[in-house]
């Protein structure tokens, strides 16, 4: 379900299940699987013969001249490279989320069977009675996101914060019962995705840098759906400690915001100065303000040398850093912000509340250890 538009600002669209109910996020559609064959030619999945596939190191021949891979990767080397890694980051998905869909509906359905209960029913029951948030918090939430909501009064928004906030906590509270239940019947989850190995090497972060669960997000400083993770990124790191490192990386689209290069430019600059995390928060809430001119204004204001500061800017010292972000994340496929990617495998929705970003990493911490 797309969030209400003004309310929660970014869109997180969870696939509904034939079985399941769309409040259990992170399912994709039950499609089926197929089989990985061996070597041979020919291989028959369901009546349908797969013929060829098998790439030789010599292409072709014109007499004695041999046309090989390498010739042939000299030219579309890249572009091989991108169509393989899209397929096994698909496939990778695909098994995944199936199987994910398989293991909820042989233990939160067979819970609910037991109990007598719908799946409605077990949710309410989990969070101990009405999901339905209090006058308090509807008006707290109000008051912390007005800066978004257009001018638009309490009365007139009441009944959407009231079904966003519901929604929010029937999806967490979803998630906690999950877990609970994998935990309590000895769920361990064998597969291991494809994983991509990023660079991170210079990168900000956040945490220990030989924590196990590492969070990489692709960011662009005048992106709204990016500030949306400023307050997730320091819960986050509040609830998981040495566990978890959040690392940002660059990713500045510059044909719709044209001062988000030299924002990323800006965030390494303040980096330099052991301040990166104070000037990334303080981009963020000021992102209407992101000329060079605001940027060294936001320097002083949080104590860096300005004339050091100045001179890194002009310069382009980390202009070659975020160029190098941007390719990476090319290469990897994204096409927009945020990406996040928790461990090297890429956490689908973009900007999605914390519970969902929570539970896989639970989920990555819990995995046997290789």
């Amino acid at each position: 379900m797309e969030q209400p538009r003004g309310l929660a600002g970014g869109r997180v669209c969870p696939v509904a299940l034939r079985v399941l109910p769309a409040l259990f996020l992170g399912l994709a559609s039950s499609a089926l699987i197929a089989c990985e064959g061996g070597s041979s030619s020919a291989v028959h999945r369901q009546g349908v013969a797969l013929v060829g596939g098998d790439v030789p190191e010599v292409l072709a021949t014109i007499g004695s001249e041999e046309v090989t891979l390498s010739d042939l990767r000299s030219r579309v080397g890249e572009d091989l490279d991108r169509m393989e890694m899209q397929y096994l980051r698909a496939r990778s998905r695909t098994i995944e989320s199936t199987l994910e869909t398989i293991l909820r509906e042989r233990v939160i359905l067979a819970e609910a069977r037991s109990r007598g209960l719908s799946l409605d029913e077990l949710v309410a029951a989990e969070a101990g009675g009405s999901l339905d948030p209090s006058a308090l918090e509807v008006e707290t939430w109000y008051q912390e996101n007005q800066g978004r909501l257009g001018g638009r009064s309490l009365d007139d928004l009441h009944p959407q914060i009231v079904d966003h906030l519901r929604g929010e906590r029937r999806r967490e509270v979803a998630l906690q019962l999950e877990e609970r239940l994998f935990r309590e019947r000895g769920v361990v989850i064998h597969f291991e995705p494809v994983r991509l190995v990023l660079n991170n090497e210079g990168a900000p972060y956040l945490g220990q840098e030989d924590a196990p669960v590492t969070l990489v997000g692709f960011t662009d400083f005048e992106c709204p759906f990016c500030a949306q993770l400023v307050p997730t990124f320091k819960r986050l790191a509040e609830t998981f400690g040495h566990d978890l490192r959040i690392v940002v990386r660059q990713f500045p689209i510059t044909r719709i915001h044209p001062g988000a290069f030299k924002a990323a430019e800006a965030s390494l600059c303040a980096h330099e100065q052991g301040s990166f995390w104070e000037m990334h928060d303080l981009m963020f809430a000021e992102m209407r303000q992101l000329g060079v001119a605001d940027l060294k204004e936001k320097a002083r204001r949080i104590g860096l040398d300005g004339r050091r500061f100045d001179e890194c800017l002009d310069t382009g010292r980390f202009t070659e850093q975020v160029q190098n972000d941007l390719q990476e994340a090319s290469r990897i496929g994204v096409t927009g912000t945020p990406a996040l990617f928790i461990n090297g495998v890429q956490l689908e929705g973009g900007a999605v509340p914390f519970e969902v970003l929570a539970s896989a990493i639970r989920k990555e911490l819990a995995r046997p250890r290789r």
